[in-house]
């Protein structure tokens, strides 16, 4: 019989490198300096005419977290009434969690249509749900500010650490009024800071805009030592609208912006590293 102190011994291995084991590509890791994270935003397109090319993207990157804006589920033609959630979520081995911003209702012969943004994780997603912020609809002939959803906050399981997860897509207007009402709502729901938390999407202004000040306060642009780092229009980036913001646990080891024209946007991708 094995000694109880030594079975104990046993069983603790096993259960960290259960723990720990996952795809060869993640590189999430409980480093010597604190919880390493590979984090990337990605504004899709829904889908930019071919779904399997930007998975493609996303599994080069290899992260652990990703979040996106454009998502079609069963929405339009553009996407073939596809699932692109959950496509993208089975080729690539990752959870998925998907909050619409529009949803017609379903028919009989065919499911709701849905447009929104989505989160994909490597790591257990322990919580999540969708939450509303003042929007001017694009699916209104004369639209006026009104509440509707698809600010997407997750509580992620990662290696222990729980980790708040808010996923997002501003208004694109030139006049900022919108975008000021939304940043507002977003840091009430942010709340308290003290936890970990990451803020990931396309806030369709760039770093100097006024409406976004707000948000830098409260949050660290993980891109904000890194140059101009810009992100659109994909073929010639003019102007940086995609973010990655954190708290200040987090500190920026590396970022990228690949240069890729799957989208009209590309992505933005850093290893963050959490000082314990």
């Amino acid at each position: 019989m094995i000694p109880i102190r030594r079975r104990l011994i046993a069983v603790g291995v096993l259960s960290l490198l259960a723990g720990c084991a996952h795809s060869p590509a993640t590189r999430s890791a409980i480093a010597r300096d604190g919880l390493s994270l590979r984090v990337m935003t990605y504004n899709i397109q829904s889908g930019g005419g071919d779904l399997s090319r930007l998975a493609q993207v996303i599994r080069d990157a290899a992260p652990d977290l990703v979040g996106l804006q454009e998502v079609d589920v069963h929405w339009a033609e553009r996407s073939k009434f596809a699932d692109q959630a959950a496509t993208l979520a089975k080729e690539l081995g990752m959870e998925v969690r998907f909050a619409p911003i529009y949803r017609l209702p379903a028919t009989a012969a065919d499911p709701p249509r849905e447009f929104g943004v989505a989160l994909l994780s490597r790591l257990p997603i322990t919580s999540w749900r969708n939450d509303t912020i003042t929007r001017l609809s694009t699916q209104q002939a004369n639209p006026v500010p009104t509440p509707a959803p698809g600010f997407l906050e997750a509580v992620v399981d990662a290696h222990g650490v729980p980790l708040r997860v808010f996923v997002t897509h501003l208004d694109y207007r030139a006049d900022p009024a919108v975008r000021v009402q939304q940043v507002k709502e977003m840091l009430g729901y942010l709340g308290d800071r003290s936890a970990p938390t990451l803020l990931l999407g396309d806030l369709n202004a760039t770093p100097d805009a006024p409406e976004l000040q707000p948000l830098f306060q409260q949050l660290h642009d993980s891109m904000a030592d890194r140059g101009e780092a810009l992100t659109y229009p994909a073929e010639a980036p003019a102007k940086r609208i995609d973010y990655i913001l954190c708290s200040g646990q987090f500190e920026t080891r590396s970022a990228s912006i690949p240069a890729t024209t799957a989208s009209d946007h590309r992505p933005v991708i850093v290893e963050l590293v959490w000082k314990r």
